[in-house]
């Protein structure tokens, strides 16, 4: 068996978890967009949209699909950070994209995770049970000086990650690792920045709640996408942000799924 023969299928575990973010952030924006212009729908995350998906038509299956690509995302992602196709190097800049990149495999890991167990206890293969005391050790440590220490860093970083979304939108620094034809540039390109700012402004305000919550010692009140979104509603020109970036982040699905098909996979 010959090196491309070993490649074509991890391509494909990739591709399908560009696919898999894609189908989320379509969900969580969709679901905001609904909220903003007050025809039902809520705030919600990647768990959420994941749960919403598991309640449409042969929802069991839909999921177990979406495990299957998050886990080719992460293995994408691992090899994005060790092998380093896209050539980020080891300058400081280059090492500080790589271990972002190990972070998103690792938040990944835990969101495939956590689906795997939603898709087994719904099939009745596990009944949930022992993980209320696993959440309790896990505040404990976080209301600890330790955990409000480790709140902060991973505050510091989710802003860092965000800013460095905007600015990859900004400045389409991700049109180097797409393919597209030349017919879809027109719109695929600004769609893209759009999606990125959008995910950014989202990643600087849970960045903030994570600092926040470190600083007033809530180690037990971590916020994510869903009350962020919420933070935005609540502000002045409300209903008007949570729809902008609701529609940002539904053009980052769309990214996501640009990425799927246009994505230059150099390994």
């Amino acid at each position: 068996m010959n090196k491309s023969d070993v490649r074509e299928p991890f391509k494909g575990l990739a591709r399908m978890g560009y696919s898999a973010r894609g189908v989320i952030y379509l969900v969580v924006g969709a679901l905001a967009i609904l909220t903003a212009i007050g025809e039902g729908g809520e705030t919600t995350g990647s768990k959420g949209a994941i749960l919403e998906i598991l309640r449409q038509p042969f929802g069991r299956t839909l999921i177990a699909i979406m495990i299957v690509g998050l886990v080719g995302y992460v293995l994408w992602r691992f090899t994005q950070a060790i092998a380093d196709p896209d050539r980020h190097g080891r300058s400081a800049k280059g090492l500080a994209i790589r271990a972002g990149l190990v972070a998103s495999a690792i938040t990944h890991t835990v969101l495939a995770y956590w689906a795997l167990q939603l898709l087994l206890s719904q099939m009745g293969a596990s009944d949930g049970g022992g993980s209320g005391s696993g959440g309790g050790e896990k505040e404990a440590f976080l209301a600890t000086g330790a955990g409000q220490m480790v709140m902060g860093v991973i505050g510091v970083v989710l802003i860092g990650v965000g800013f460095a979304h905007m600015y990859k939108g900004w400045t389409a620094r991700f049109e180097k690792y797409m393919s597209f034809p030349p017919n879809h540039r027109g719109w695929a390109c600004p769609l893209c920045q759009f999606g990125l700012i959008a995910r950014g402004v989202v990643w600087v305000i849970v960045g903030w709640f994570f600092i926040d919550s470190a600083r007033r010692a809530y180690g037990n009140d971590i916020k994510g996408v869903a009350e962020a979104l919420d933070t935005l509603r609540t502000s002045p020109y409300g209903d008007w942000l949570l729809g902008i970036v609701a529609a940002g982040l539904f053009a980052f699905g769309l990214y996501s799924l640009l990425e799927a098909v246009y994505r230059r996979l150099g390994v």
